[in-house]
């Protein structure tokens, strides 16, 4: 299925690479592909890792690899990336198909992968044409996507051979101390220092509430849906940060980026999936359900919330950080500063309604 919010585009100057150099690795590594290097087109919406569409006569592929420049140390982590999926597919099941992992530099300059292409449909910040999302549907969407979180959460990593995916106890420290770092790395000077933000996350540290298979960038636009009719969801993309954490932690992330109807204008800037209709979940609906299905006590949810927030504005930073410094031009890029400094108040504003 093809929509707008789907489609690949040209490939942009700075990321293209050697398709010919590629097909020949992976000639030898996938059967059936035929003598000619695909057509190979990139899409545009990811802001991190980079995802190209491969387009052979008979198949589509996907490949991904990590952008060129600064990167933070623990991400773009192409051998994990491949391996969750790959030891995911048997017990999770909504994950592509893994076909070939490369590691010489000689191919594409830096490790990357290659899985089977998910048919379907991802939403994005406006519906596609042609499909109807009614109130009805799009409460029965947000709960199916609560539901797969819940399944993912409920995964055994040690049948799926993930035992030793994370660090286990202590997850909700090593966040908090971990993301203020990467923040203080990647901050410019058009920005706030999140001094207040990051103090009171650090002083607030609730205990884990338990620790399990986590996806860590869980979001609609990371969903792929079988198709308009019964949007079904068939597969969870995107699988970098992946770990054993704190399930309340993954939803503080998951939330951040939730923007409902009646936000303000700035936050409805940022949307990029569309939790705005009519009939889908709030936040704090989502939150309910969530802890309807799996028993969890949530306690103050303002430490998440604030954590959530914190965490997509180092994101962001770290984004900008890249165009800042000339690493790459890419203008969707350019202002980004100017959300983290939104945030930081958004944060402030959280904090300020209560004492934990």
């Amino acid at each position: 299925m093809s929509t707008p919010g789907n489609a690949a585009v040209d490939v942009r100057a700075e990321d293209a690479f050697d398709a010919a150099a590629l097909h020949t690795w992976l000639a030898g590594r996938v059967p059936g592909l035929g003598g000619e290097p695909p057509r190979v087109r990139q899409f545009p919406g990811g802001a991190s890792n980079l995802t190209y569409l491969l387009s052979y006569p008979d198949r589509e592929l996907i490949l991904r690899r990590p952008p060129a420049g600064h990167k933070a140390a623990s991400a773009h982590d192409m051998r994990r990336e491949y391996r969750v999926q790959r030891a995911l597919k048997p017990v999770f099941g909504h994950v592509p198909g893994m076909l070939a992992f490369g590691d010489d530099p000689a191919v594409l300059g830096g490790d990357f992968y290659v899985m089977e292409k998910l048919d379907g449909l991802i939403l994005r910040g406006d519906l596609p044409d042609g499909l109807d999302l009614g109130p009805a549907r799009a409460r029965d969407l947000s709960g199916r996507v609560v539901d797969r979180l819940v399944e993912l959460h409920a995964v055994d990593v040690g049948a799926a051979g993930l035992a030793d995916l994370g660090k286990g106890a202590g997850y909700v420290e090593r966040q908090i101390r971990g993301w203020s770092a990467r923040f203080a790395a990647a901050r410019t000077d058009n920005v706030p220092d999140f001094a207040e933000v990051m103090s009171w996350l650090d002083r607030n540290r609730p205990g884990e509430v338990k620790i399990c298979l986590i996806h860590n960038d869980y979001r609609l636009d990371n969903l792929v849906l079988d198709g308009p009719d019964t949007l079904d969801i068939v597969g969870v993309l995107d699988w970098e940060m992946a770990t054993l954490g704190d399930p309340l932690m993954e939803l503080g992330s998951t939330l951040a980026y939730w923007v409902q109807a009646d936000d303000d204008d700035t936050m409805k800037l940022s949307r990029r999936q569309p939790t705005h209709l009519p009939g889908m979940y709030t936040r704090e609906e989502f939150v309910a359900h969530y802890a309807d299905r799996t028993g969890l006590e949530i306690g103050d949810w303002r430490f998440y919330e604030v954590y959530g927030l914190f965490r997509l504005a180092v994101v962001l930073q770290q984004i900008y950080r890249r165009y800042h410094d000339g690493e790459t031009n890419n203008p969707a890029f350019k202002d980004f500063w100017r959300f983290s400094g939104y945030l930081e108040r958004r944060c402030r504003e959280i904090i300020g309604k209560g004492t934990v």
